[in-house]
């Protein structure tokens, strides 16, 4: 979907939009047998897209573990598509909308046990209420359970497997699904791939039609009136009663209904992946003697689809269960993109009430521009497609980002009332904690910030030819960021991933990262790969993250200097911070530099020069001829250095670091968390804060050697303190500030603006993602207009 078919959305009275509200005061509090997460109670409060998830197929499908990676597999999907994932379950006689990892693995662990249960509306009561008497049930919820606790938790977008239907004979065994009857009364939209094939289909959608419930099939692709899926097959012979062209046409429909107050669901078919999918012919085959087996063997009632479902793996020899878990995994991600959508609407028609508009339907002019709130769900929903070439010559890249993309893991230390240690986690056990995942990596938190900014931005890195990688692929292009830069690895090779431990306070204790797809990689192919060709405008600006092993850091760097762009390192961490400064190959100094800027913390400040100790960099002659030309005074820099920054960084060593390193690296902008930034510069000879009255307190020593050779003009220090200190509550998550920070100071320069003006914008700009739960805030497209 592109931005102006975004546009086009049609927008709903405000009458309608007030019947919507009134009818959502339904949905129930928590209380002694109901729990609502706190994410997912904040989503829905929020109108963020939350997709709910059934748990039946972890305790009655899947034995442990292999449910817990179908969990988490399932999760991840409505992470990376932008979505809220809100698994549903029943523990200790406690229906539970949102399990957090904890309680999922606890669930998934009792699968197979008597006192685990499969759930449907029937059961819920029962299970709940014996709690009171002492007896604690476990259980999964079928689609029909699953729905009914999503419906009082406020959840409208559903994703499953199969829909259960009329068995066949069902006209004389009365043998009907309640999944059928469910979607007759509760308001619901269900995500699935058709009915199981060995049912009798033309019955179920005559059921359906006789229950009220729209029933439509995403054309996937194909024009004309399309079949209704048969699970593992895309066709089954019988037409669907409608076609859905896409997710925003679906969710419009989610929409009108929940307006008219239509209390019946909805049933989107979603058919197999064709690369996956079994053709109808083979499949029929195979459920004709499953189905014989079973009527010789007199299976009937509930133990009948199980003995089905297990002949067909047999009699497939297994090609049954990919086809399962692709289709699974394809409903999941595509009810995530409706919720989505639904929430694009939703924001769309409260902006619509908010100018007053109270006609029905209608169409946005060229007079009417997008909300701040709009724009960001539009650049949520505006793909990129590598195929569009003419897209992509036309799309200048002004900044270019080599990085790390990958699957972040933010764990945030939640004590129990009482623990005995409160503010951080303890070592070699287990600790309480919210568990937040989303897409990340260094690499692609910068060009996603930048990209929010508004700049037009080219994310070079590698993925793995799994499923983290498609999705990660997915979410870029959903994002509107270019992906022609993503080189696909196959097998053996993984995605990155990166987990983050916090504190109570949200402040990183431990970081575990996988980045070793980078380092697979050839560093002789990096500039046919990845840089542009002649054709093609070369970038104002490369950011290269230390994610990248020495040899590729310096290929990068010296090619993004033949292209004349100006260049920056993210050193990342301590332990790749030092990957620059290589035995095998010096870096070059001043002028002949190959890195402009570096954006260290002080801990990856401290690592980078303890490398150059360690490399007798500081004995270099040339590094000499550097420092000797910056004209510091004999008697030192400490006491100016106290006067202007404060002796409690200068006893730290931090700015004596810094200038150490600047004949190497002429611009460090040192990361110092509340303190600020710290900002020590190599001034050239013409620098105009060399003139400047109000730089002169900054400039702490100038070059009066005489020599010009060198084009060194003198020594700049200054400490940027943040405008606003969040406390320990008003923090959200660390995670992602200092690549925001990198993103933002980038787009700055890129648009002409100085160095004293491009580092408190990057400062606002971190504060907003210091906010967010995502690694970098949306809120950052209100910054746009500031640049």
């Amino acid at each position: 979907m592109n931005i102006s078919a975004a546009l086009l959305r049609p927008r709903l009275p405000l009458r309608t939009r007030l019947l919507s509200t009134s009818a959502s005061r339904r949905y129930l509090t928590n209380n002694g047998f109901f729990r609502v997460s706190d994410e997912v109670r904040e989503a829905i409060h929020s109108r963020k897209p939350v997709v709910a998830l059934e748990t039946t197929i972890y305790t009655h499908g899947f034995p442990y573990p292999e449910n817990v990676a179908l969990a988490s597999l399932l999760e991840s999907v409505v992470r990376v598509n932008g979505g809220v994932p809100a698994t549903i379950g029943i523990l200790d006689g406690v229906a539970r909308v949102g399990l957090d990892p904890e309680e999922l693995i606890r669930l998934t662990e009792s699968a197979g046990k008597s006192t685990t249960l499969k759930l449907s509306r029937r059961d819920l009561g029962y299970v709940c209420g014996l709690r009171l008497a002492g007896k604690k049930f476990n259980g999964g919820t079928t689609i029909a359970g699953t729905m009914i606790l999503a419906h009082l938790a406020g959840i409208k977008v559903f994703g499953t497997g199969g829909l259960g239907g009329v068995h066949r004979g069902g006209e004389h065994t009365l043998d009907v699904s309640a999944d059928l009857t469910e979607l007759g009364r509760t308001p619901v939209a269900v995500i699935s791939s058709g009915c199981k094939s060995f049912l009798d289909i033309p019955r179920t959608l005559e059921y359906l039609e006789t229950e009220g419930v729209g029933v439509g099939t995403f054309a996937d692709g194909r024009t004309g009136n399309v079949d209704f899926p048969a699970f593992w097959s895309r066709e089954s012979g019988v037409k669907s009663p409608t076609t859905i062209s896409d997710e925003m046409e679906a969710a419009a429909i989610i929409y009108a209904q929940e307006a008219l107050q239509i209390q019946s669901g909805l049933h989107f078919a979603n058919p197999c992946p064709s690369d996956k999918a079994i053709p109808k012919a083979a499949m029929d085959m195979v459920i004709n003697e499953a189905v014989r087996q079973a009527d010789a063997q007199g299976i009937t009632g509930k133990d009948n689809t199980p003995f089905i479902l297990h002949k067909i793996k047999e009699l497939t020899k297994g090609s049954s269960v990919p086809a399962n878990r692709a289709l699974i995994e394809s409903n999941v991600r595509r009810a995530t993109i409706v919720a989505r959508e639904l929430s694009v609407l939703q924001a769309q028609q409260e902006n619509a009430q908010s100018q007053g508009i109270a006609s029905a339907f209608i169409p946005p002019t060229s007079s009417i521009s997008p909300s701040p709130e709009e724009e960001i769900f539009q650049s949520m929903s505006t793909p990129y497609s590598q195929s569009t070439t003419t897209v992509l010559q036309q799309r200048r890249s002004d900044l270019v980002v080599a990085g790390a993309l990958a699957v972040d893991f933010s764990c945030d230390y939640s004590p129990f009332l009482d623990a005995t240690n409160s503010t951080t986690p303890s070592l070699q056990t287990s600790n309480p904690a919210r568990i937040h995942q989303s897409l990340g990596g260094v690499g692609h938190n910068i060009a996603k910030a930048a990209h929010l900014l508004g700049s037009s931005v080219r994310l070079c890195s590698a993925a793995g030819d799994d499923f983290t990688g498609r999705a990660a692929l997915s979410q870029l292009e959903n994002d509107g960021m270019q992906t022609d830069g993503i080189v696909i690895l196959p097998t053996p090779h993984r995605t990155a991933q990166y987990v983050a431990v916090n504190d109570v306070n949200k402040d990183l204790m431990l970081a575990m990262a996988d980045m070793s797809i980078l380092e697979s990689l050839d560093p002789s192919t990096i500039q046919s790969t990845y840089f542009p060709t002649p054709t093609e405008a070369p970038p104002k600006c490369v950011i290269v993250d230390g994610n990248w092993p020495s040899e590729a850091l310096h290929v990068w760097f010296r090619h993004a200097k033949s292209l004349s762009a100006q260049t920056i390192f993210e050193p990342v961490s301590t332990a790749k911070a030092t990957r620059i400064f290589s035995s095998s190959e010096p870096p070059s100094t001043f002028p002949q530099h190959i890195i402009d800027i570096a954006t260290p913390n002080t801990y990856e400040l401290k690592a980078m020069h303890a490398r150059c100790a360690d490399l007798e960099l500081f004995s270099d002659p040339a590094w000499f001829k550097i420092v000797d030309a910056l004209g510091i005074s004999p008697s030192g820099l400490r006491v100016p250095l106290a006067a202007t920054i404060g002796s409690d960084l200068v006893d730290a060593g931090i700015p004596q670091q810094s200038i150490q390193l600047l004949p190497f690296i002429p611009a460090i902008l040192t990361k110092l968390g509340p303190k600020g930034v710290l900002l020590v510069k190599l001034l050239q000879a013409d620098d105009p804060a060399l003139s400047l009255a109000k730089e002169a307190q900054y400039v702490l020593a100038r070059n009066s050697n005489g020599d010009g050779e060198s084009n060194v003009g003198g020594l700049y220090v200054r400490l940027f303190p943040p405008e606003i200190v969040l406390g320990p509550g008003e923090v959200v998550s660390v995670n992602g500030i200092g690549d925001t920070f990198v993103a933002a100071m980038a787009v700055s320069l890129v648009r002409g603006r100085r160095m004293d003006e491009a580092i408190p914008f990057a400062q606002k700009a971190a504060l907003h993602s210091l906010q967010s739960q995502e690694s970098v805030s949306f809120k950052l497209v209100e910054l746009r207009d500031s640049i």
